[in-house]
């Protein structure tokens, strides 16, 4: 545990369930910690274990050298700060709160017309993991305040990665993961209910086909590489010969009254691709159809 004599004093504005676990794991750090949330109840548990609590957030505020902020949405975020006013003068705001690039870029510029050091975090796990050593947090904005506080910040997460000056981008970043995820997630619950509907037990299919599907994510450092690069052409898995496949999936689906909305919306992106004469090209082409505008 740190001692108090060296730990920066935090506030924390928000005390839902993820901001409860961020001034938790900083109060056990060893911070003097300062919460604030609009109801009071949710603060008792923190004062209980040594936190103070602080009727404004404005107050919370000029309790600290380092505010962080994680609320329902990035509008709030900036309402509370903008009503903290001179109090950010000096310190230095970390927005861990959800919203769009262009929400942080906002919020940033505000924080600095009031005389404060801005940084916008994403955090990339659920509350209970606040803290692990394997926990990742992007952080966009300031880098001389990140420097100067990563240490505090690790004790949010172990894995505090700086990734840009502009805020906007651990919002990019978060967002593409989520992104991935949910493709991910998609399909394997398609593919569940398309087996569960033939009698065939999942965790079987899991187990006999790990091999492929573990090698999955490896494919992604290639497709990075090809879209970074424009350089589609290919020498296997070329577009045609995912079309049959498609095909087929579609028809067993339908077969079965499994919605086919999924593999339908696939199957366009890449006869679109064929027809404009990618046929050859690898999958990674198809990035230049989610880029329609």
């Amino acid at each position: 545990m740190s001692g108090y004599e060296n730990a920066p004093a935090v506030a924390v504005l928000g005390l839902g369930e993820m901001g409860s676990a961020l001034a938790a794991v900083l109060v056990d750090g060893g911070h003097p910690v300062t919460v604030w949330n609009r109801s009071e109840d949710k603060a008792h548990p923190l004062v209980a274990k040594g936190a103070r609590w602080a009727a404004t957030a404005a107050e919370a505020v000029g309790a600290a050298e380092v505010v962080i902020v994680n609320v329902a949405g990035g509008a709030v975020a900036a309402e509370l700060l903008r009503t903290s006013g001179a109090e950010l003068a000096g310190r230095t705001v970390v927005d861990l709160t959800d919203g769009t690039s262009e929400q942080a870029t906002a919020t940033e510029r505000l924080v600095r017309e009031h005389g404060a050091d801005y940084l916008h975090g994403q955090i990339m796990t659920i509350a209970p993991a606040i803290g692990a050593p394997e926990t990742l947090v992007f952080y966009g904005g300031a880098r001389p305040a990140f420097d100067r506080y990563e240490t505090l910040l690790q004790v949010l997460g172990g894995r505090a990665t700086f990734v840009s000056s502009d805020p906007g981008v651990p919002a990019l970043y978060g967002m593409a993961v989520h992104d991935i995820m949910w493709g991910l997630l998609n399909g394997f619950l398609h593919a569940a209910a398309l087996l569960g509907d033939a009698g065939l037990r999942i965790d079987e299919f899991h187990q006999l086909a790990q091999p492929s599907l573990s090698a999955l994510p490896t494919l992604f450092p290639m497709l990075a590489n090809e879209i970074d690069h424009a350089q589609f052409a290919t020498p296997f898995g070329a577009l045609n010969h995912h079309l049959p496949s498609l095909d087929d999936l579609i028809a067993e689906s339908r077969a079965r009254g499994i919605d086919t909305d999924l593999p339908t919306y696939t199957r366009n992106l890449v006869a679109d691709a064929i027809t404009a004469g990618h046929g050859h090209d690898s999958y990674a082409r198809l990035v230049e159809y989610f880029s329609r505008r």
